[in-house]
């Protein structure tokens, strides 16, 4: 399968990338981050050499360097769909309310919910109309209704909120175009990205199990489940 999967350079997009290559010699994978250091290492961890690396910023407005970067991957390697996409890259800043600025909610929801949208009407002539595309998009248990909320994360589970509400939206819209849409909300992961924010706090579930299952949903469900909020977590 052709897959595309922001945020690879570290944590959870990075085992997820690692594991959509290594499962299946078959599979290539374009790798998104911001790190060019953990790009390298993503590509070199790859067993089958099957992942093409691009580091790029999400937070910029213009996406047409990745998108050329796409379409020059796609023509060296005779690809004319995309299969799967995942929308990994997040945004954490832990501030009180009163404290965040508008910056911070303006650099939270572009990264968390702009990205995504950016990238899903970028790609959409490029999805599988036939076989079927799987959009999977990377919320939080910070975004589910009724769940745990921890102080400093307003802005964090309000964006993550509103990526879920979108990911039920887009399927119903893509549904005619034979392109499912879920998203996977995962609950507390110790990922560089946690425990900066919270520095002390021990995870109950690493990255690597992380990027296993989300690797296996993304390439083995796609048919199976269309507009669903799936809520991992081992915290209640």
């Amino acid at each position: 399968m052709n897959c595309i999967i922001t945020g690879a350079s570290s944590g959870i997009g990075f085992y997820t990338a690692l594991e959509l290559a290594n499962s299946n010699s078959g599979n290539l994978v374009f790798a998104l981050g911001r790190s060019q250091e953990g790009l390298i290492e993503l590509e070199n961890q790859a067993k089958y050499k099957n992942i093409k690396t691009f580091s790029f910023d999400l937070g910029q407005s213009d996406f047409s360097p990745i998108i050329t970067q796409i379409s020059d991957f796609f023509k060296v390697n005779s690809i004319g769909v995309v299969d799967v996409l995942i929308n990994n890259a997040g945004y954490l800043v832990n501030k009180s309310f009163t404290e965040l600025t508008s910056a911070d909610w303006q650099k939270t929801f572009e990264i968390n919910l702009l990205a995504p949208v950016k990238l899903i009407q970028a790609l959409f002539s490029y999805f599988n109309k036939e076989e079927g595309s799987h959009i999977v998009n990377i919320a939080s248990m910070g975004g589910v209704q009724g769940s745990r909320k921890f102080a400093g994360l307003s802005a964090y589970s309000a964006s993550k909120a509103a990526i879920a509400n979108l990911t039920e939206s887009l399927a119903v819209e893509f549904k005619p175009h034979n392109i499912h849409v879920n998203a996977i909300c995962p609950g507390a992961v110790g990922t560089k990205m946690l425990k900066s924010a919270f520095p002390g706090f021990i995870a109950p579930v690493g990255p690597e199990s992380m990027g296993k299952y989300i690797a296996d949903f993304a390439l083995n469900h796609r048919k199976l489940m269309n507009g669903r909020i799936i809520q991992v977590s081992l915290e209640g």
